[in-house]
């Protein structure tokens, strides 16, 4: 089964954390995602700009509406995700608890129920 478990980042509390901790963390992402590799669960990952970059496209009554900035005005902000394939929910949780960031951003996980033209 397939799942994706997004990263919910509050930068607030990002910036909290000491700038040691914060190197520190950066450095277990790319041995975390080389086990995941190696497992074969990790079909891809992605980090996300800031939503102060984003663009938000609406369109009423046929119109294309184009705004600069996030969606909603929110303290915390979808920064990333994994895509991984495993055997069960609860082995999802458990990559979910090993993301080196985990301890302080959450993480969301949910089954892929669609993935470009296959069934999950």
């Amino acid at each position: 089964m397939k799942y994706m478990i997004m990263i919910t980042m509050n930068p607030t509390a990002w910036d909290a954390l000491p700038e040691e901790e914060r190197n520190e963390v950066v450095a277990r992402i790319d041995p975390f995602m080389k086990k995941l590799s190696e497992s074969g669960e990790l079909l891809g990952t992605q980090a996300l700009a800031e939503p102060k970059e984003s663009t938000v496209v609406r369109v009423r009554d046929g119109v294309p509406v184009v705004t600069d900035g996030p969606y909603a005005e929110s303290k915390e902000y979808l920064a990333g995700f994994y895509l991984v394939e495993c055997e069960s929910k609860e082995r999802a949780i458990e990559i979910a608890g090993q993301i080196p960031d985990a301890h302080v951003n959450a993480m969301e996980i949910r089954p892929v129920v669609f993935s470009s033209g296959d069934n999950a």
